[in-house]
């Protein structure tokens, strides 16, 4: 019996990716029946719609710039841009995509990578954020402070605040890890809202955070900031009481590296620290005298 090999239609529509043919103004001149499945719009509703429609709006200037390329002779291999689905959810697409010039036309295929693009943000956040209480972590705080200092001009500055909690061991130690967990959670929400937008405010330590204030700020300014954030910790339900030590430093007065500037902000806040139990034990020794 002679072998017959059936149609190509035949063939691209068992692909679980869509496959399109786009004239060189962009309108869809052929789809399989994969691109149903995954954008929703049957193939006689895309055929002579113009791709751009269909591309998140916010990637349609980078999705002309690679469409381009590709009929300038660059394939594209591993682009990805984002499509709204017909029902109006994002897509994230992943082409391989390049230009036949003996036909006129651009030929893509197209794999969905939304749910991979999801973990792979997850990564990211967990990458560059503390898991408990969702703020920046150190390396995200080291990245934004070295990239604010570096946008400093002549004239201008930056300060970082050094928050260590007062109180909080106690809380550990008689309620527990949970409860103290809870507690950090509330710290950081409340931190967070009493920053400007613009501020960074990241968890260093199990009971040391750190804020960024980027702009050009005075030393009046600072300390603003200062009562604020205090402010803000003492207003955090807590089983005892709860108080913070806040050390600051400027650059570039205080330090012209990042490491300068944290170990600065850091000992003034020990220091306050120090003072502050030495007063403490001060009083009680009064108040039992």
């Amino acid at each position: 019996m002679a072998v017959k090999l059936p149609p190509a239609n035949i063939v691209l529509d068992l692909l679980p990716d869509a496959v399109c043919m786009v004239d060189p103004q962009g309108h869809f001149l052929y789809v399989n029946a994969a691109f149903e499945r995954i954008f929703g719009y049957r193939p006689q509703e895309a055929l002579g719609r113009q791709m751009l429609d269909l591309v998140h709006p916010d990637d349609r200037a980078l999705t002309l710039q690679v469409a381009e390329r590709i009929m300038q002779g660059e394939p594209q291999p591993h682009f990805r841009n984002r499509y709204i689905h017909r029902d109006g959810h994002l897509l994230d697409i992943q082409w391989s995509a390049r230009w036949l010039p003996e036909f006129g036309l651009r030929l893509a295929v197209g794999h969905e990578v939304t749910a991979l693009r999801g973990a792979e943000r997850a990564l990211e956040h967990l990458a560059s954020h503390d898991p408990l209480t969702g703020l920046a972590n150190r390396a995200q705080l080291w990245s934004a402070l070295e990239t604010a200092m570096a946008r400093v001009t002549e004239g201008e500055g930056l300060a970082v605040l050094y928050l260590d909690l007062d109180g909080f061991k106690r809380i550990n130690d008689r309620h527990g890890h949970a409860a103290g967990d809870l507690v950090l959670q509330d710290v950081a929400q409340r931190l967070r809202e009493a920053i400007a937008p613009h501020d960074v405010v990241a968890r260093v330590g199990g009971d040391e955070f750190v804020v960024l204030l980027p702009h050009g700020l005075q030393h009046e300014a600072w300390r603003t900031a200062a009562q604020a954030l205090r402010a803000a910790v003492i207003a955090v339900p807590s089983p005892l009481p709860l108080d913070v030590s806040i050390g600051m430093a400027g650059y570039p007065g205080d330090g012209e590296t990042a490491d300068a500037l944290l170990r600065h902000a850091d000992a003034e806040m020990y220091a306050q620290k120090t003072a502050r139990r030495a007063q403490e034990a001060s009083t009680d020794a009064m108040t039992a005298g």
